[in-house]
């Protein structure tokens, strides 16, 4: 994977994921081993948005490397004063071996792949969030074992994080189930193109407004906010369509009996989620949150190593 990019999962073959979870466990599992593996390395990191998790991730990530992580904050860049996104790629290549960026429009990491010459990293975009998905796979290997059946229901959005899951899920063979109100349904695009995958593995992509059809025998139940960045003047009206999409207890205990609770993080706790749900003895959300810094550890390494 050396000098490719990571700008969707729908790009990656099977064995390339598996050696990125390879790599991660290994990470995990003796850090010390990697400690100098960036050595002289440095990660530029692009934030139009803000980021708890990304931020501290990967730049923890960089840092336990050997590397060094620079943040690029919106108001720190000439991007904010009409500088062109193929500009920026080439200017940063020049000073960083790699850049990961967190946007809004999807195209804009795209353009930064093609003008640039280093590794590029969707750390999330408005259509897609890679990392976060290899990191709630890699979760799920770790509490169901490598080769248990996934049947993963997602209830809520059909958002970034619907998409990026379809197209994990169609890769790795695992089956999904989206769940959404009418008319938030994920994008008829990337669905038919995760189905493309699912056929040739083996498994199902099942799209649906229906909690109880998408529910029942799950073993992954996962959830999202319901107003995404940038959506915010939309809450309340979305609060009210998604009251129904909620997963409480009463929606959890339809899943499997040993059915497992997943969220990107953060949480809007009382919304999408309830406390009983979040903080139940089956809810790996934070196991899920740490895999966040193994998981892009194991992508720089593999693309800048």
């Amino acid at each position: 994977m050396t000098n490719k990019h990571l700008l969707s999962i729908k790009d990656l073959s099977r064995d390339e994921i598996m050696e990125i979870f390879d790599v991660a466990a290994k990470m995990k599992a003796d850090p010390e081993r990697y400690r100098e593996a960036l050595k002289g390395k440095t990660l530029g990191m692009i934030f139009q948005k803000s980021s708890t998790r990304t931020r501290v991730s990967f730049e923890v990530g960089m840092f336990q490397l050997g590397g060094h992580a620079l943040y690029l904050g919106a108001s720190d860049m000439q991007l904010g004063r009409g500088e062109t996104v193929p500009d920026t790629a080439r200017v940063l290549s020049r000073y960083v071996d790699g850049i990961m960026a967190r946007t809004f429009a999807h195209q804009d990491v795209l353009d930064l792949a093609e003008y640039g010459t280093v590794p590029v990293i969707n750390g999330l975009t408005d259509l897609l969030h890679p990392c976060q998905v290899l990191a709630d796979f890699l979760t799920i290997r770790e509490h169901l074992g490598a080769d248990a059946p996934v049947t993963m229901a997602y209830m809520g959005d059909g958002n970034n994080m619907a998409h990026s899951l379809m197209f994990i899920a169609a890769k790795l063979g695992a089956d999904i189930r989206i769940i959404t109100p009418p008319d938030y349904e994920p994008n008829v695009m990337i669905v038919d193109s995760a189905r493309e995958d699912a056929a040739a593995a083996g498994s199902e992509i099942l799209v649906t407004n229906d909690p109880g059809e998408g529910l029942p025998g799950a073993n992954v139940v996962y959830t999202d906010v319901w107003a995404s960045m940038g959506q915010e003047e939309e809450y309340k009206e979305r609060k009210r369509i998604f009251a129904d999409y909620q997963v409480n207890l009463a929606a959890f205990e339809k899943a499997a009996d040993d059915a497992i609770f997943l969220h990107c993080l953060p949480a809007h706790r009382g919304d999408e989620v309830t406390d009983d749900v979040a903080d139940h003895p089956r809810s790996v959300i934070f196991d899920e949150a740490e895999n966040r810094l193994h998981v892009q550890k194991a992508v720089m390494y593999l693309l800048m190593g």
